[in-house]
């Protein structure tokens, strides 16, 4: 029998019982009245036939609790009246523990995939804490009989815990509630209602008794801050609310919060405002490929109705370009512009001396809490002889004023592939070396396959599967030597650029020596609300991960110094729902949400619908007729799991799919939104409708040409 089935069958035989319950009015049995009533009749069956009446008595209460139905209370009375305290307290401790477990199991069997399919994507915050500190929580609810306890048994059905976890904490946290009931059982007669037993006081005794763990694991964590705190005296002043080290695009935001809500912050740069993304990242990354671009469509005249197209033009000018995009750049993140909104900037190393305090330039500042946002740098693996030539990196190859003839790049993702495109354009010889199987390892395998084609088309050598052994130096000859599965291949080169990834800036500046928890990966350990292992020391930004975007960088910043500022009344929990980001290679790779490769590799449940941009009009016009729209939706359903463009401006197209996966908006929402003609933007609209005329439903359809035959007569 397959799950299907064997779900309808279950949903069969409960509703069957419980229809049955009410139909026949078994409740009526199940009273105070009743059990008083009966009691002599009970106590002397149960004399008689002890076993059985155990037996039945432990199915009934199970079966009642499985089905969720009503008449708990009287039952577990009725277990003290009949046997007494101890025997009692047994049976129902384990009946109800039981009971509870089965409901806990139908909800899940019968709730669980299609609630988690449906909402996943709003409950990971939920379910990560239930992984976490579930059982927590569960104990905390189940000492307070305010809590409806089949509401809490069939709502945890549908979160992660597991099974054994769920029993073992129901069954030690209604403990309490169960003496209670049971004691009141063996005094039946003196009971007019169940009201004698839960009186406002007892209740409120029972609220305290699920209130104390939330106090305890509250006094647990203040004593651990005290703890933490202890060889660090606290100032009984403070210059400073709120200390960020770093300026760059996380340590920019955090001051500017700051600095917005009037708290009085300063921020601590070493080298230059406005961190890697200004100074040699993403700005200076973007201005040269968009001047490569234009030699591009040189190439490419004649797809422009040209005979001939050509730039007369040299290398140095255009890394001169690059310089002065990024001095036009510059006043938006400038000290100029932070000291004007009233942060206090200073030019200069930080060393944080104490949760309290930070040193720069000989001063030392006193602040209640502090930001870290020191970045990353380019990671340089340990190759052989790599130190014997001068290699560039993403930090020092705008100094380059010659053009490399023979350029090596090591790495395959978003920043190898950028800069091998765009080299390869300005004329060098570009030979990108990848040791996974493929460029672009995270996006789906026909989308690195686009990229590489493209690569090629325009002289890229792509080597992938292949791993950089060693770099040797033959005279004036500079080679690097690569182990592949067919054996060793040298590649000579003028220069090689290392681009394998970034590594974290958590070291060098007092958090070691302060104690702050590093993960293994080398970024700063945070939990959900950015803090580190000091409560008051912050983290975001590339330091912190997973991310290492500027635009996350910024995200979490936000969290960071609203945490910082305001925690003592009330905190947030960063957001990592909805992360986009893009490949600025040519045609750009730009995605949000999941892909079919970690689709496949999550077991996650998916439709697929491609719209090719070869067909969009005006793609044609701009001779750009190439990439695809890519949705991945639930099935059956309009919902947008993930979203993959290639093509030109891909990474503009995408923020209309950010903004309906974060507002919970389906393919129903786009298709129905009026878009420009002749745009771009139109791909997103075209792409809705292959998804709705994937999904038309086809026997509506029928019948409705039907009736316009009808109609015709």
């Amino acid at each position: 029998m397959n799950k299907k089935n064997a779900r309808l069958l279950i949903i069969l035989v409960l509703g069957m019982a419980v229809i049955s319950f009410f139909a026949l009015d078994l409740g009526r049995f199940i009273t105070l009245e009743n059990l008083k009533g009966h009691q002599q009749t009970f106590e002397r069956y149960y004399t008689d036939y002890k076993f059985i009446t155990i037996s039945a008595y432990f199915l009934i209460y199970v079966s009642m609790a499985t089905l969720s139905l009503p008449g708990a209370a009287v039952m577990t009375l009725a277990g003290g009246a009949l046997f007494g305290l101890g025997t009692g307290l047994v049976l129902v401790s384990f009946a109800s523990s039981v009971g509870a477990t089965l409901a806990f199991l139908v909800s899940r069997f019968l709730l669980h995939d299609m609630v988690q399919r449906k909402y996943g994507d709003k409950l990971t915050a939920i379910n990560e804490g239930v992984q976490k500190e579930g059982a927590f929580y569960l104990f905390s609810l189940r000492l307070v009989p305010v809590f409806p306890f089949f509401v809490i048994n069939l709502l945890m059905g549908l979160t992660p815990m597991r099974v054994l976890v769920f029993y073992l904490v129901s069954q030690l946290g209604m403990l309490p509630g169960t003496v209670v009931y049971v004691n009141a059982g063996t005094q039946l007669a003196g009971i007019a209602s169940l009201h004698n037993i839960l009186s406002p006081g007892l209740i409120f005794s029972f609220v305290l008794l699920g209130v104390f763990p939330l106090l305890a694991r509250w006094l647990v964590s203040f004593v651990q801050a005290r703890r933490v705190y202890a060889k660090w005296p606290r100032p009984r002043k403070y210059d400073f609310n709120m200390v960020v080290v770093g300026g760059g695009s996380a340590g920019l935001v955090a001051s500017y919060i700051g600095a917005t809500v009037k708290a009085k912050v300063a921020l601590i740069e070493k080298h230059k405002m406005g961190g890697d993304c200004l100074n040699t990242g993403c700005v200076p990354s973007k201005a040269l490929l968009r001047s490569a671009k234009m030699l591009a469509y040189a190439a490419r005249a004649r797809e422009f109705g040209f005979r001939s197209g050509k730039f007369n033009y040299d290398f140095a000018e255009v890394m001169d370009r690059v310089q002065q995009v990024i001095k036009q750049v510059e006043p938006h993140d400038s000290t100029e512009r932070y000291t004007g909104l009233g942060v206090d900037v200073f030019q200069g190393e930080a060393r944080i001396t104490s949760p309290f305090t930070i040193e720069v330039n000989g001063r030392r500042l006193t602040t209640r809490s502090i930001v870290v946002a020191t970045g990353a740098r380019p990671f340089v693996p340990p190759i052989p002889g790599l130190d014997h030539v001068d290699y560039l990196t993403s930090d020092n190859i705008w100094s380059l004023r010659k053009l490399p003839q023979r350029l090596v790049v090591l790495g395959g993702g978003p920043i190898g592939c950028e800069l091998s495109q765009a080299f390869a354009r300005l004329g060098s010889a570009v030979t990108q070396v990848e040791m996974a199987p493929r460029i672009m390892i995270r996006e789906d395998e026909d989308v690195s396959e686009m990229i590489r084609e493209q690569f090629e088309a325009e002289g890229v050598r792509v080597l992938t599967g292949h791993k950089a052994k060693q770099v040797r130096v033959d005279g004036n000859r500079q080679i690097l030597v690569c182990g592949h599965l067919s054996g060793d291949v040298e590649i000579e080169f003028d220069n090689i650029l290392v681009a394998v990834g970034r590594a974290a800036n958590a070291r060098g500046f007092g958090l070691s020596e302060l104690g702050v928890r590093l993960r293994p990966n080398g970024t700063i350990e945070t939990n959900g609300l950015l803090q580190t292992n000091f409560p008051n020391i912050y983290c975001a930004g590339d330091v912190a991960g997973p991310y290492q975007f500027t635009h996350t960088a910024a995200h979490q910043s936000w969290y960071a110094a609203v945490n910082a500022l305001f925690g003592r009344f009330k905190t947030f929990g960063v957001d990592y729902s909805v992360i986009p980001w893009a490949t600025f290679t040519d045609p750009e790779v730009a995605r949000v949400g999941i892909n079919i490769q970690e689709a496949t590799e999550k077991e996650i449940p998916y439709e697929v619908t491609d719209y090719g941009i070869d067909d969009l009009d005006r793609a044609i016009a701009d001779s750009e007729a190439h990439g695809v729209v890519r949705v991945l939706t639930r099935p059956g359903t309009d919902k947008i799991l993930g979203v993959t463009i290639v093509g030109t401006h891909a990474g503009d197209l995408i923020s209309e799919y950010v903004l309906a996966m974060k507002q919970g908006l389906g393919l129903n929402k786009i298709l129905g939104t009026i878009h420009i003609y002749p745009t771009l933007a139109e791909a997103n609209k075209y792409a809705a409708g292959s998804w709705k005329k994937a999904h038309a439903p086809e026997r509506l359809l029928s019948w409705i040409g039907r009736y316009h035959r009808w109609v015709r007569g």
